[in-house]
């Protein structure tokens, strides 16, 4: 499966095993950590419970950007409300889209820390968010138990028949748009668009938008082509360093 189930700065090493076996009870194998704080760890092998071969090939990277290179679509769990409006996704529908999107090339369901979660800028690097409803009385869940549920979810929406994915050229990576981000940030702030002193919301907003149109290869490259053009037009006329 084009599936990867990303783990943020996992404090507990029992966690990880026990996420391992959630992903394998589910028929999902490929398992991303950031900066986890105790790994490989024989207490995440114990919770494993014979999902080895998981943890084996689990991937350790030093940031989430790392962790989603080459990944078309993100979805991100948070409980928490944000002071920005991100698209929302239950974990139904959610799982829905990660296996329709993965005809296109490879999705990521990301999970933030235990006891905080994921933050706004983990968060920026998603398409939506993913949210497990609970009883708003308790609403708290164990990191391997939202897991689970996710997989559970992404186990039956595979069974059922998914439309094929068309397009005239592949979707833009989740790298690919994160340096076409910042070659907009900085033309923006060269030409005095956006105050680098006083940016508030603008490049999450901005995000949002890109999020919506998901822009493919073909249309990523004629965006990159005008901010260059826009840059050569700059009274040093240099290219930026983002320009590839």
């Amino acid at each position: 499966m084009n599936i990867r189930i990303v783990l943020v700065g996992t404090t507990h090493p029992g966690n990880i095993g026990a996420v391992a076996r959630a992903m394998k009870n589910m028929g999902l194998s490929e398992l991303a950590l950031v900066e986890p704080r105790y790994f490989p760890h024989d207490e995440a092998t114990a919770r494993a419970s014979g999902a080895d071969d998981v943890l084996q090939n689990a991937t350790c990277h030093a940031s989430l950007a790392d962790a989603l290179t080459g990944c078309v679509y993100v979805a991100g769990a948070s409980a928490r409300s944000r002071a920005i409006n991100w698209p929302c996704l239950d974990a139904r529908d959610a799982a829905e889209r990660l296996v329709q999107e993965s005809a296109a090339g490879k999705v990521a369901a990301v999970f933030g820390p235990e006891k905080t979660g994921l933050c706004n800028a983990d968060l920026d690097l998603c398409d939506t968010l993913l949210s497990i409803p609970t009883d708003p009385a308790f609403s708290s869940l164990n990191l391997a138990m939202a897991v689970q549920v996710v997989t559970y979810e992404i186990r039956a929406a595979r069974s059922e028949k998914q439309p094929a994915y068309l397009a005239d050229a592949p979707l833009a990576t989740n790298d690919e748009m994160e340096h076409f981000y910042a070659h907009l940030e900085e033309v923006m702030t060269r030409t005095g668009f956006l105050d680098p002193d006083n940016p508030r919301h603008l490049m999450r907003r901005l995000r949002r938008l890109f999020i919506r149109a998901r822009p493919d290869q073909n249309e990523l490259n004629i965006l990159r082509g005008v901010l260059t053009s826009v840059q050569r037009q700059l009274p040093d006329g240099t290219d930026s360093e983002n320009e590839q």
